[in-house]
């Protein structure tokens, strides 16, 4: 039997990172745009970028940057409050993800609780979806959340792959192994319901095949792992190897069993 893939995994690279050096010193380097260039070169689909509250690493000025430069589709992460629904309505990204933001997280931690708060999710991505935003919901590998997305409209939905990739690192592989499976359950169940479904968080060279075989998943979004593994090899290698790992992981799973 041969699974059926669909179409090209894409990749999206996350440069919050490249700000996050930036800003620990001051001044204009290095500079997420030309991180977004260089990730473009090495076979990046898309860039993605989180313009936090507290602006902890892109801030304002990036995105403006981003938005009149960038030639790729970008993917502007932010928390679901007015301030930056309003930024997301002046430039209009290809794409919107909502995510939950605590101030005191060193990232993002788990998916956003659409259940607990349904109603103000679906009145708050109804304009960015009428701007032309693609919307996607970051949220737990949980089939009530995916229902929930399903529910207020939005298309996409993104899998939070945290805990998978936390029970990688620590060699748990029982915890790793119910983490996957709980994915690749979600992933087809959200798929059924029209959804397109991405992926993203925590994942590394050794994390991401498994990953990537999963055929309901459209994208894969990662930041931190490859603007780290950029330091000993530069950016454009890291996500060569990245791309090559993905695609790897898709033309293993299509041959017949």
């Amino acid at each position: 039997m041969t699974t059926r893939l669909n179409g090209r995994l894409r990749l999206g690279v996350n440069i919050d990172h490249v700000a996050t050096v930036r800003n620990a010193r001051g001044g204009p380097v290095p500079d997420p745009l030309r991180a977004a260039r260089l990730a473009e070169a090495a076979g990046a689909d898309g860039i993605t970028a989180h313009l936090r509250e507290d602006r902890r690493h892109i801030t304002d000025s990036d995105i403006d940057a981003l938005m009149e430069c960038l030639t790729l589709p970008l993917n502007l992460e932010m928390a679901a409050t007015e301030e930056m629904r309003a930024i997301a309505l002046r430039h209009k990204p290809h794409a919107v993800c909502v995510v939950p933001e605590k101030r005191e997280e060193r990232t993002t931690e788990g998916g956003l609780d659409i259940l607990r708060e349904e109603a103000r999710l679906r009145d708050f991505i109804a304009p960015l979806a009428e701007a032309g935003c693609r919307v996607s919901m970051f949220i737990a590998a949980d089939r009530a959340q995916i229902e929930a997305a399903h529910r207020i409209g939005a298309p996409v939905i993104e899998i939070h792959t945290g805990g998978y990739c936390d029970a990688e690192v620590a060699g748990d592989a029982l915890a790793r192994d119910a983490e996957l499976a709980r994915i690749v359950e979600m992933a087809a169940f959200a798929k059924e319901l029209g959804l397109e479904v991405h992926a993203g968080h925590g994942l590394t060279y050794e994390s991401v095949g498994p990953v990537a075989a999963i055929p309901e998943l459209a994208e894969l979004n990662i930041g931190h792992f490859l603007i780290g593994e950029a330091i000993f090899v530069g950016l454009e290698a890291a996500i060569r190897r990245m791309r090559a790992a993905m695609d790897a992981a898709r033309a293993l799973a299509a041959r017949p069993d």
